[in-house]
């Protein structure tokens, strides 16, 4: 039985932190500065991680191992069932055809990628976020913005950016309910806490993401576009949350906010400018994985105004237009209304199953099968000595996102007319494509178990909740490393919600705000989690250049939690004290 110190050196709190931070610092030295391989930065942190954990936390081997045993197979099931089966899915329809059809949908609707950003990865992302969440909606607007002629890096920054804001309460408020669960707050009040944060942020993703698809001049030309969309989502998001269902807050949000982005479109169309980046009128545009980066387009550093995909700030401006989007070819003829339903009925079928599956009798029926069970071997305490949930292990296999995919997956078969024997070597092909995608996750989610198991994480947090008064200004900035580290708001509630009140009590802050901080914080880590980083360069073909993507993730995400800390810091004075529920 293994109880945590959470300072094991020298009876020092601020030298242990040190020590514990050195897995995290591995992870964005080798990834960032040195451009190791995910999977490499993934698994020489975990090294360290169990070297720290076994020397300076005297953590026994066999505990430490056992811990990372399970979080590799956490990993597996339910992160790489989930996103894995959502790339199939999307596989198939390229097999069929009907991405082809899809993008040529869209395009008649508008092929303004600008607009096409707003409607896919924002407003399209959110309400899958709020269904389904784990990955599903960067696999899925990645691959579906790919299709419609964006740049690989492209396709992949913008839905990483896209993917941020609907995190807070993820699929149907689970993350806030966690939160309530770990610190015994009122689940109301959470909800109501992040409506406050979150949408903040929100009112400016929308334009971060018009001036990524093309630059400063496609921002003055489509402002107002993005404004529209920003207003509308920040507005349904925090009278969703505040005054009818938390759990509904991204489903209605992403339902308004793309009705508003199409209206205004339509009644106030964007300006162009000569090189604006349009819809791809290349078939090969929308093969996905062969699509063709231009030389110095993807991986070529973007600034805040550049064009594909905002390094951080500094950086220089980039068109990243991909070769088979200059290609011309003759026009296609116009598609069947039975061949559009179809290229749309995939992604309906994903909606229709989990709206069905929240439904409170057949979400008992699905959970009625879950299995629950105790890590074998393993047995840890926590700081206080009270037993740990740590080794708990839910196998919910009928009621997890990638089993309800797979259900979609399978009413797609029928609908676009795939074999079976086709279905099946698309899905071997898939996961043999996503390998190191997999070995990657893998060794990010032992390494998140094995720092939380030992006491790392507790050290860390407990080192930066002596802050004080000044706490309320770091307090979100707990969360961004929560959901960096494991690419997931919910994990990372509990991993710092309760610490998050311990040390507002003591610092005489309000409980709920820091509690909700927590979550608000983390969606702007989203975007740099290494998870997400896998899942939407698997999706496009870039594996291997998730420290690409990650340097150009990175700035962004250090603006936007700044700005989130000031927001927290001044609601916990008399300044903005009046947005605290």
């Amino acid at each position: 039985m293994y109880r945590p110190i959470l300072d094991p050196l020298a009876d020092s709190l601020a030298l242990s932190a040190l020590v514990a931070a050195l897995p995290i610092v591995t992870l964005f030295l080798l990834l960032g500065v040195v451009r190791a391989r995910a999977w490499v930065a993934a698994l020489g942190a975990l090294a360290v991680a169990l070297v720290v954990s076994i020397v300076a936390y005297s953590m026994p081997a066999g505990q430490a191992l056992l811990t990372a045993s399970q979080g590799a197979t956490f990993a597996l099931f339910p992160l790489v069932w989930t996103f894995g089966t959502a790339i199939w899915i999307y596989r198939m329809t390229v097999t069929s055809g009907h991405f082809d059809v899809l993008r040529r949908s869209f395009a008649r609707v508008s092929d303004d990628q600008r607009v096409q950003a707003l409607v896919i990865a924002f407003c399209f992302g959110s309400l899958l976020e709020g269904l389904a969440g784990q990955g599903t909606p960067v696999a899925i607007t990645t691959v579906m913005l790919l299709a419609l002629g964006f740049g690989p890096m492209k396709a992949a920054t913008v839905a990483l950016v896209a993917n941020t804001v609907p995190a807070a309460f993820g699929p149907l408020g689970l993350p806030i309910t966690t939160l309530a669960r770990v610190t015994d707050l009122p689940t109301g009040d959470l909800g109501a806490m992040a409506g406050r944060q979150v949408p903040v942020i929100a009112l400016f993703i929308p334009l971060l993401l018009v001036g990524m698809v093309g630059g400063r001049r496609a921002l003055r030309g489509t402002w107002h576009v993005a404004l529209a969309c920003g207003v509308s989502f920040a507005l349904a998001q925090f009278l969703t949350s505040n005054y009818l269902a938390m759990a509904l807050a991204d489903i209605v949000a992403g339902l308004v906010s793309a009705v508003v982005v199409a209206v205004t479109a339509r009644i106030w169309p964007p300006r162009r400018h000569e090189d604006q980046p349009t819809e791809a009128t290349s078939p090969g545009a929308s093969a996905g994985l062969s699509a063709t980066p231009t030389p110095g387009g993807p991986g070529a550093p973007a600034g805040p105004g550049g064009v594909d995909g905002a390094g951080g700030p500094g950086s220089r401006p980039d068109h990243g237009v991909t070769l088979a989007s200059r290609t011309a070819v003759a026009p296609h003829p116009p598609d069947t209304s039975v061949e559009v339903w179809r290229a749309y009925a995939p992604y309906l079928v994903i909606v229709a199953i989990f709206g069905l599956s929240q439904v409170p009798a057949i979400a008992d029926a699905l959970n009625a099968v879950t299995v629950t069970f105790n890590w074998p071997g393993l047995h840890l305490l926590t700081v206080s000595g009270t037993p740990s949930s740590l080794p708990v292990f839910r196998f919910n296999w009928l009621s997890s996102t990638g089993t309800l995919l797979v259900l979609a997956g399978l009413v797609t078969m029928a609908i676009l007319r795939i074999t079976p024997r086709t279905a099946l070597v698309t899905y071997g092909q898939t996961l043999a494509s996503l390998r190191w995608a997999i070995l990657t996750v893998c060794g990010l989610l032992a390494l998140a178990f094995v720092m939380n198991g030992s006491g790392q994480t507790a050290t860390l947090g407990t080192w930066m909740a002596g802050a004080g008064g000044l706490f309320a200004l770091l307090s979100p900035i707990l969360g961004w490393l929560g959901v960096a580290l494991t690419g997931s708001d919910t994990s990372s509630n509990s991993l710092f919600g309760a610490l998050q009140v311990t040390a507002a009590e003591r610092a005489g802050l309000d409980p709920v705000l820091l509690a909700a901080a927590n979550a608000s914080g983390g969606v702007v880590g989203k975007m740099i989690s290494l998870q997400n980083l896998t899942i939407a360069a698997s999706a496009v073909g870039l594996s291997g250049r998730e420290g690409d993507l990650f340097r150009r993730m990175f700035g962004w995400s250090v603006v936007l939690i700044c700005a989130m800390a000031l927001l927290v810091g001044l609601q916990a004075t008399p300044v903005l004290s009046w947005m605290v529920p």
